[in-house]
């Protein structure tokens, strides 16, 4: 991804992840679809915000201008409004990846959500970190390059396929019934 892994970039404190991801939550913001999730993204902001200390608020955000992750922008009215650039947006999306889960619903709705893929060797990277992602989120290897999961998952390999830009590569499936269903469903400890 372009991100080297024991860079200074790589060791930012946990003050500095949570300003990288409320900014980049601000910019989600504009992606909010309806008003209910508009307000629910400035909801957990605001909360966030107020769980920092304000010395140490400081010291990391200089230290983030000092990695070049954020920087300043004027306003029309000649107030200053905290952005990241590109460098700070790959290392937020770099968390979200990290971070990401699939919630499981209290009744599941018999569906199973299957990912398939076939990404040339030129990609080997990206499959294999695929396959490593989809395995921690709970996944089952169905086969070498298919993987299944019952719980609804589209927005999560969604947001994973346009991270590693393998979207020619991946394929999802939501099926009614898979012929193994049993076996599948004592994996995944569901009646």
């Amino acid at each position: 991804m372009g991100l080297k892994k024991g860079s200074k970039i790589n060791r930012l404190g946990s003050t500095q992840q949570k300003i990288i991801l409320l900014i980049f939550g601000g910019i989600g913001l504009s992606l909010a679809k309806t008003p209910k999730q508009y307000f629910r993204v400035i909801r957990a902001t605001a909360d966030e915000w107020k769980k920092i200390n304000r010395q140490s608020l400081e010291k990391a955000i200089t230290s983030l201008y000092k990695s070049r992750l954020i920087k300043e922008q004027e306003n029309t009215d000649g107030s200053l409004t905290m952005v990241l650039t590109e460098k700070g947006k790959k290392k937020a999306l770099t968390f979200n990846i990290d971070n990401i889960e699939i919630g499981k619903p209290k009744i599941w709705d018999k569906k199973w959500r299957l990912v398939l893929f076939d990404i040339p060797e030129k990609h080997k990277r990206a499959r294999e970190t695929l396959r490593e992602i989809l395995r921690k989120l709970g996944f089952y290897k169905y086969q070498e390059s298919v993987f299944v999961h019952p719980y609804p998952c589209h927005d999560e390999i969604n947001f994973i396929i346009e991270y590693f830009n393998i979207r020619l590569y991946v394929r999802t499936i939501t099926a009614d019934s898979l012929d193994n269903e049993l076996h599948l469903k004592k994996i995944f400890r569901i009646s």
